[in-house]
């Protein structure tokens, strides 16, 4: 018992938990299946990594700050059109988040554009992809207190090192001056060094005016759509059509 206890402790002391954990369990499998030390070896270093490959897993779903969960298979694609299933396998490669290109889904209300942003976002922790999802006005609020509220800083920090950012609802309230000059300065330092996912209800040619800035707006399309696919989706309310049934 006094050497299994050491055993424990040097796995510990070695920050090897997964296995620490599940010693016993391992043990008394080795012994029943009475598998060779290198066969050992390799069940318990398999036990770390997957111990280890859950925990990054769950920690980055924490930080990604989902409001709620959504998955592709709750989706009815049938009510939308301008996206189709085939469309969202083909984005399961991640290839446009390897080479840093945007998604963008403009369409009315309730049509599923934030079921879609989300489990792509859901998609992409668990294929090991880091990401953060910000509706537009929380957003504006932690680039304003980020200079001065350490957890703002904290957060636009994580955003500023994520490979994917989610930024949801953009159109629903007009946007200040000063406040679209904060989310430009964002979108130029996410340029190229990582992926955005944007959906918004405004059309292009409406961001000019719920930015209060021409230049700037056509500015941070620019850099928008340079590295782009643009979904523009029509169909039934998803919410509304519910309250129907």
């Amino acid at each position: 018992m006094k050497k299994y206890q050491q055993i424990v402790h040097l796995l510990e002391s070695l920050k090897l938990k997964g296995i620490a954990d599940n010693l016993d369990s391992e043990i008394s499998e080795a012994e029943e299946k009475k598998i060779s030390y290198l066969s050992f070896l390799s069940s318990i270093l398999q036990t770390e990594i997957d111990y280890r490959t859950e925990r990054r897993l769950r920690r980055n779903l924490a930080g990604a700050h989902f409001p709620v969960e959504k998955h592709f298979e709750d989706f009815i694609f049938s009510r939308v059109q301008g996206i189709t299933k085939s469309d969202t396998t083909n984005l399961m490669d991640f290839t446009w988040l390897d080479n840093h290109e945007n998604l963008l889904f403009f369409g009315p209300p309730g049509i599923g554009k934030t079921h879609l942003s989300i489990a792509i976002g859901f998609k992409a922790v668990q294929a090991g992809y880091t990401v953060c999802f910000e509706r537009v006005n929380n957003l504006i609020k932690l680039l304003k207190m980020a200079e001065i509220q350490r957890s703002a800083g904290f957060r636009v920090n994580r955003i500023l090192r994520a490979d994917l950012t989610i930024i949801d609802e953009i159109g629903y309230t007009p946007i200040e001056r000063k406040e679209a000059n904060l989310f430009f300065n964002l979108i130029s330092e996410l340029y190229e060094k990582s992926s955005v996912i944007i959906t918004s209800n405004k059309k292009f040619e409406d961001w000019a005016e719920m930015m209060g800035d021409e230049v700037m707006t056509v500015a941070m399309l620019d850099r928008l759509l340079h590295h782009s696919k643009v979904f523009n989706l029509s169909g039934e309310s998803y919410r509304i059509n519910q309250k129907e049934d």
